[in-house]
C-alpha cells in the first residue's frame, strides 16, 4: 500500500470519527446526554444535575447551575461549565477533552485525556472554600479561605505520576474531626501543600498550616487506590499550639494528651482511609 493511499485511508477514518461524535452530540437531546453522565456516576454514589443543559458548538456541552452531589447532600455547585472535545488531539488519535467552570467568583479550567493514555491538568484560581458545599456535607467542618491549586497527572491509577499542589489565604477551619477525635478549630494565615505521586503513590513532600495560635503539619504518603475514597492513608499530623489556643480549647487538648509527646507538641498518627480517616 502506497503512503498516499495509506494517508487517505487515515484521513477518512478520522474524517468518519468526527462527524460521528458530532452527529452524536448534535442529534442525541439533551436529557440522555445527562442521563447517560448519571449512568456512569452512579457507580461512584454520585449524582449530576443542571438548572439547563444544552450543547456547545462544535463539540461540546455546557450547562448552568450544575451541581454534583452524593447521599449526604451538594458536594460542588458550578454556575456556569463547559465541557468541550478537542480536535487537535483527535486528529492524532487521542480523547481529550477540556472544562471551564465558575464555582462562586472562582474558576476551575481542566483538561482530561482518556481511554489509552489517561492523563489530566487541572487547576483551580481564587476559589471561596465556602463555596465548596463538600466541606459541609461530606466532612462535617466549616471553612473560609481563598484556594487556589493545581494537579497534574498521567498513567492508570496504579501506575499514575504527577503531582498536586495547593494554597489557600486566610483560611478558617472549624469543626474537624478525625474518626471521632475533634481537633482545634484554628485560623492560619496560609495553608501550602505538595503532593508527589510517583508509581501509583501519593508521597507528602510538604504540606503545613501557618496561623498565629497554632501551626500544623501533615507528613506521610497514600497508595491511590480506586475508588480514591478507599485509599488506604499512612500519615502523621503534628500539632504546635500556642498557650493561648491550649487555655482556650482545654478540653480538645485534654482529649489529645495521649498524643503529646513534648509541651506544646502533639504527634497524632492517621489511618483508615481517604474517605473514612482514623486515629490509631
Amino acid at each position: 500500500m502506497s503512503f498516499g493511499r495509506a494517508g487517505r485511508l487515515v484521513g477518512a477514518a478520522v474524517a468518519g470519527i468526527l462527524l460521528f461524535v458530532f452527529l452524536t452530540l448534535f442529534f442525541v437531546p439533551s436529557a440522555v446526554l445527562l442521563r447517560a453522565a448519571n449512568s456512569r456516576l452512579s457507580q461512584y454514589g454520585l449524582k449530576l444535575g443542571a438548572a439547563s443543559f444544552g450543547k456547545a458548538l462544535p463539540l461540546g456541552i455546557k450547562g448552568k447551575g450544575i451541581t454534583l452531589s452524593s447521599a449526604s447532600g451538594e458536594l460542588l455547585k458550578i454556575g456556569n461549565g463547559r465541557l468541550m472535545l478537542e480536535v487537535l488531539p483527535l486528529l492524532l488519535g487521542r480523547v481529550t477533552v477540556a472544562v471551564d467552570a465558575e464555582i462562586g467568583s472562582g474558576k476551575l479550567a481542566a483538561s482530561l485525556s482518556l481511554l489509552n493514555a489517561p492523563a489530566a491538568s487541572i487547576e483551580l484560581k481564587n476559589v471561596r472554600l465556602e463555596d465548596i458545599p463538600f466541606f459541609q456535607t461530606a466532612a462535617g467542618m466549616k471553612a473560609a479561605g481563598i484556594l487556589s491549586g493545581k494537579a497534574v497527572t498521567t498513567g492508570r491509577l496504579a501506575r499514575a505520576k504527577g503531582y498536586l499542589q495547593l494554597d489557600v489565604q486566610g483560611a478558617e477551619l472549624s469543626g474537624i474531626k478525625l474518626g471521632e477525635m475533634p481537633l482545634p478549630d484554628a485560623s492560619y494565615r496560609t495553608v501550602q501543600g505538595m503532593i508527589r505521586i510517583t508509581d501509583g503513590k501519593g508521597t507528602i513532600e510538604s504540606f503545613t498550616l501557618q496561623g498565629d495560635d497554632l501551626y500544623a503539619r501533615l507528613k506521610g504518603g497514600l497508595p491511590l487506590a480506586d475508588p480514591l475514597a478507599a485509599t488506604p492513608l499512612d500519615l502523621s499530623l503534628e500539632l504546635m499550639p500556642k498557650p493561648a489556643l491550649l487555655e482556650r480549647q482545654k478540653l480538645i487538648f485534654l482529649l489529645l494528651l495521649k498524643f503529646q509527646d513534648t509541651p506544646g507538641h502533639y504527634q497524632i498518627p492517621v489511618r483508615g482511609t481517604l474517605g473514612k480517616p482514623q486515629l490509631l
